[in-house]
């Protein structure tokens, strides 16, 4: 079968996963923003491409996942759910290597027979701008200032193979919908962070010394 692809979503965002065996071009960045685009194209949030994972014996699949944008992005969950829903995997239990590194998956198999939840292992956390990138000159992404949307705001930025600017509001305060839609674009499209990032807007529910 040439240029197949499966599609898949979860919490909101879908993807087309596809390997590369079955297609008849290459899957660059230019081509997977324009297989996206949801009028001229399939339509996706980003596409996958995996291929099997023969340099380390504990891995199954190695995977990449670019972003409607061209930006890479880690979705190893969508992955391993294509993996099991065609067969190419029967265990379980099993590791993936993606952008973010080497990391744990446990499929949770319902009565049905299919991988109707997956677990993952976020892998390792990095606050270092580099990682995200962030253009601040500083050791770590750590309670940094920011502007945005017309407010001064303070953020935390964290990569786990995919970037993430974090603002908190004080234990007992609360974000709203209207919070989200206009600090969300302003933060994801900032300039400190020229390949764009993740948002959240969070509260901490936990005494803050909870790790000492």
């Amino acid at each position: 079968m040439k240029n197949g692809f499966y599609r898949g979503h979860g919490l909101g965002n879908d993807y087309i996963v596809m390997d590369p065996k079955d297609l008849s071009f290459s899957l660059t960045p230019s081509r997977i923003t324009s297989i996206s685009n949801r009028n001229w194209g399939l339509g996706s949030d980003g596409s996958l491409r995996w291929s099997r994972q023969r340099r380390r014996t504990s891995a199954c699949a190695s995977s990449t996942l670019t972003a409607a944008s061209g930006k890479i992005r880690q979705r190893p969950a969508h992955l391993c759910r294509y993996l099991h829903a065609t067969g190419k995997t029967k265990k379980k239990h099993f590791t993936v290597e993606t952008k973010g590194g080497l990391v744990t998956i446990a499929l949770h198999v319902d009565r049905h027979g299919d991988a109707s939840a997956v677990t993952v292992e976020m892998g390792r956390a990095t606050f270092q701008p580099a990682a995200l990138p962030c253009t601040l000159t500083t050791s770590e992404l750590v309670e940094q200032p920011i502007d945005a949307a017309g407010q001064s705001l303070i953020f935390t930025g964290v990569s786990v193979g995919n970037p993430h600017c974090v603002v908190f509001r004080p234990a007992g305060q609360s974000w709203s919908r209207e919070d989200l839609l206009k600090l969300g674009p302003a933060l994801e499209n900032h300039s400190l962070f020229p390949k764009r990032t993740n948002v959240q807007l969070a509260v901490p529910t936990g005494p803050r010394n909870f790790l000492s």
